[in-house]
């Protein structure tokens, strides 16, 4: 059983059922949901030519989250941290793991296709190339 687990979040609907997941799943593990504010600007495809940007919609974002994250948490009766980091998410997502000695990661996937995929990407996908523990993937 997994001692601590990150739950890297955005305000989607798949974000919200990998937290789900890991409460129902890991209910006696260290939870922590991470927020990334993506700095950049896409010019281009995915995070290849980024551009940084700076906007105060993305800590009122986090804190709107946070607060149903919470609520959610209080709900499953399970006590969770939340953290707030800026970046290119998926590079942030990597190296927050790498540094913090999570042991596991539950993730959701907005399961792009075809031409989306291609050009877009998909962070969870990138998350596990580049993660150095064990990533779930929750539609």
């Amino acid at each position: 059983m997994s001692r601590s687990v990150l739950i890297p979040m955005d305000d989607s609907p798949p974000s919200k059922a990998a937290l789900e997941h890991a409460l129902k799943t890991y209910p006696d593990a260290k939870l922590t949901v991470l927020y990334v504010i993506n700095t950049t600007s896409s010019v281009g495809y995915g995070d290849l030519f980024p551009v940084t940007v700076q906007s105060e919609y993305g800590e009122r974002r986090a804190e709107q989250l946070f607060e149903d994250v919470e609520q959610l948490a209080t709900q499953h009766d399970v006590e969770l941290e939340t953290v707030t980091e800026r970046g290119i998410p998926t590079r942030t997502i990597a190296e927050y793991i790498n540094q913090n000695a999570f042991d596991h990661v539950v993730m959701g996937s907005h399961c792009r296709t075809g031409f989306n995929r291609l050009f877009l990407g998909s962070v969870a996908e990138r998350v596990v190339r580049r993660a150095s523990v064990p990533v779930t993937i929750v539609p």
